[in-house]
């Protein structure tokens, strides 16, 4: 069975975005991904998708979306990065929470870090995922 990640931060702009473009870049069909926003952006940060774009992974398609209780129901994991009480909390998931820096109002080489510290992560879960 495919797992099913869902990737969880306020505004659906930045720290969710880019792990899930982190997860399908590396796993390829393996994992079944999602990302959404309690409070979601009208757009994905800029300077975001420049960073990403530096590894070659693309975001200029991606788009924030509104966290809903399906989407959280058909996950397996749900990994949340800042989004506080917003996130709904069901019996039997698995919860993560990666405590990020929010990219949110910084430039490219503020983001960089944050950027390499969500692939490490994606990785190390990737490794456990699929074991």
């Amino acid at each position: 069975m495919t797992p099913q990640v869902l990737f969880v931060c306020v505004h659906n702009a930045g720290r969710s975005q880019m792990a899930a473009a982190f997860l399908r870049h590396y796993a390829g069909d393996r994992v079944a991904v999602g990302s959404a926003g309690s409070m979601p952006a009208s757009e994905i940060n800029p300077a975001v998708v420049e960073s990403m774009g530096e590894l070659g992974i693309e975001l200029a398609d991606a788009s924030p979306k509104r966290l809903s209780d399906e989407s959280v129901l058909a996950s397996d994991v749900v990994i949340t990065m800042g989004c506080g009480d917003a996130c709904p909390i069901y019996p039997g998931k698995r919860y993560l929470d990666w405590d990020l820096e929010d990219p949110a109002g910084r430039s490219v080489d503020e983001i960089r870090p944050i950027r390499d510290e969500i692939g490490r992560r994606v990785e190390a879960l990737i490794e456990e995922l699929l074991e």
